[in-house]
């Protein structure tokens, strides 16, 4: 089994992230932590933990980490998640509590504990993840891999250069591409071509009591048509570790941009890499029937476990 550390913004394509990892039995999920991103770091904290318990994910560790970017303003996306960030979805109330300690802290500590074992999977504002590299520089030999949601080097979604995840804390990003590890970087570029179309918002509705999270979900977003609907971004960073066969990279160069009056938390990506290292791998095509495929699968088992 691949450990990983799921470090999110909850979100509602993050709650589809955590049930398709909650649906592989490939993968053991270590800790679940929290960033003020999509909404308020109170609302991602309820909602990871109101997640928690409806996947059925047992006693994994939730703990919250920064509410805020490093240095500049909040920037949210209520205005795509909703006022509560999960939609219109209505989860039970959890009964667990929150770990206690800060996400940092959790980060730091899994890591050390098992170097070269787990897997990050950061799918929200890079700012929990670029604190534990400024506390403890050796938890980029520690993880086994960064996988990240975020980025393009195409287009933005939350202004015409920037994706949201950077743009919400381009000084976190930066610190994390520059720290010496090869970041696994899925973007717009992918994301966008993972689309829920009727075909698989109809595979979603007989799932029992999990299709009460999923349909309505996947269809706050946008319209859902036969042709495309709304894409559910950071599931791709889940399906990666699950199977980068499905996923086409391509080493490069990625530099954040920090000061930028109309390109602020732009990823810079350069394919030419000159002699130089690169610093991650940019997916650059996806195999989105083999994409759905594994995600429908796992949705079953999860569906058939929950009832």
């Amino acid at each position: 089994m691949k450990k990983v550390l799921i470090d999110c913004d909850p979100g509602i394509d993050d709650a589809l992230a955590l049930a398709l990892a909650a649906g592989s039995p490939d993968l053991d999920i270590v800790g679940v932590t929290t960033v003020g991103g999509n909404v308020d770091l109170e609302l991602t904290t309820a909602n990871a933990l109101a997640l928690r318990e409806f996947l059925d994910l047992g006693d994994v560790p939730v703990t919250p980490g920064s509410a805020g970017a490093l240095l500049h303003r909040t920037v949210r996306a209520g205005h795509v998640h909703g006022d509560t960030g999960l939609g219109d979805v209505v989860l039970p109330a959890p009964v667990r509590a929150l770990s206690e300690g800060h996400a940092v802290d959790f980060i730091v500590d899994a890591l050390r504990a098992a170097p070269g074992e787990i897997t990050l999977v950061a799918v929200g504002p890079l700012t929990n993840i670029a604190l534990a590299v400024r506390r403890e520089p050796r938890v980029v030999e520690w993880a086994r891999e960064l996988v990240i949601m975020g980025g393009s080097y195409t287009r933005g979604n939350h202004n015409p250069a920037a994706e949201f995840n950077m743009l919400a804390d381009p000084e976190a990003a930066a610190i994390v591409f520059e720290a010496g590890w090869q970041v696994r970087q899925l973007g717009l570029d992918v994301t966008l071509s993972a689309l829920v179309t009727a075909d698989v918002l109809d595979r979603m509705r007989p799932l029992g009591r999990l299709s009460e999270l999923l349909v309505p979900a996947a269809q706050f977003y946008g319209v859902v048509t036969a042709e495309g609907g709304p894409a559910i971004h950071d599931a791709c960073a889940v399906a990666y570790v699950l199977d980068p066969s499905l996923f086409t990279c391509v080493p490069a160069v990625v530099n954040v941009e920090t000061a930028g009056t109309y390109t602020r938390g732009m990823t810079v990506t350069d394919f030419d890499l000159r002699g130089r290292q690169a610093n991650a791998l940019v997916a650059t095509s996806v195999d989105v029937k083999g994409f759905w495929d594994l995600v429908l699968e796992a949705y079953g088992r999860l569906g058939q476990r929950l009832g």
